[in-house]
């Protein structure tokens, strides 16, 4: 698992366009060079089939990691809608319980529910998510404790059948979300996905020697539309990084604490 800061990620950005820049130039004058010694191009003869393999190569890296990005955004955003199912259902077999120990327990999940919202609202700050995090899982205690103590004190202990369930359901949806948030291509793939951008703007360096006009809006649209691309599949990535978010699944957590 890797994590860049906004700020890292734009660096990440805008340095990978720039050195893209840099290797198309860098491939366009070294073609230019060997065409000066050799006119007729003899040794290229094979080399083309190579250069398509590796543009071949950077394409199938791209869809795959555009693929995942964009499945497990899909699933994150699933998860909240979960989420909010399971708090909402616990919330309402609360009715099941003794009145006295049903509005303290009330009370409790508008605390827990809170909580889940700023975990969300202090992203992309890590170490202010974690202990908010870790303060959810404290008023998750406290609600398993209580509902428990509650249920012992029933005089018809079956309701807690249908209550207890629903509460674990409850708590067992943010492992399985922290799990998902943890979850992201190794770093490797994205470091491999950046070596082959600078080797195929080399390529293509390399290749516009050969054109008796240098384009230079040639080298700047290629660099662009790859960082651009890079840049999606990173931000997608981590949805609550940078311009692509997954704040807008929230709202159905905001409606169900107003509902409270």
């Amino acid at each position: 698992m890797i994590y860049l800061h906004p700020l890292g990620l734009i660096i990440v950005v805008i340095s990978l366009f720039l050195c893209m820049l840099l290797f198309q130039e860098i491939g366009r004058r070294i073609g230019i060079r060997r065409i000066m010694k050799d006119p007729e191009e003899e040794g290229k003869a094979g080399t083309g089939l190579m250069e398509s393999a590796i543009f071949a190569l950077f394409g199938l890296l791209v869809a795959f990691t555009f693929s995942g990005a964009a499945t497990r955004f899909d699933e994150r955003r699933q998860l909240i809608a979960e989420e909010a199912n399971a708090i909402g259902t616990a919330y309402l077999r609360l009715d099941m319980v003794a009145p006295d120990a049903r509005s303290e327990l009330r009370e409790l999940f508008r605390q827990y529910l809170d909580s889940r919202l700023e975990v969300y609202k202090k992203l992309p700050d890590l170490e202010a998510a974690k202990k908010e995090w870790a303060a959810g899982v404290v008023l998750q205690n406290e609600i398993w404790t209580r509902a428990v103590t509650a249920c012992t004190m029933q005089a018809h202990p079956v309701n807690c059948v249908v209550l207890l369930p629903a509460m674990n359901a409850m708590i067992d949806i943010t492992a399985t979300q922290k799990m998902h948030a943890m979850t992201h291509p190794p770093a490797i793939v994205f470091v491999l996905l950046i070596v082959l951008a600078l080797g195929c703007s080399y390529i293509g360096g390399y290749g516009m020697a050969r054109s008796n006009q240098h384009r230079l809006s040639h080298h700047i649209l290629f660099a662009a539309m790859v960082t651009i691309t890079v840049y999606a599949i990173i931000d997608i990535e981590y949805p609550r990084l940078g311009m692509i978010r997954i704040d807008a699944a929230d709202q159905i957590l905001i409606e169900l604490r107003e509902s409270m």
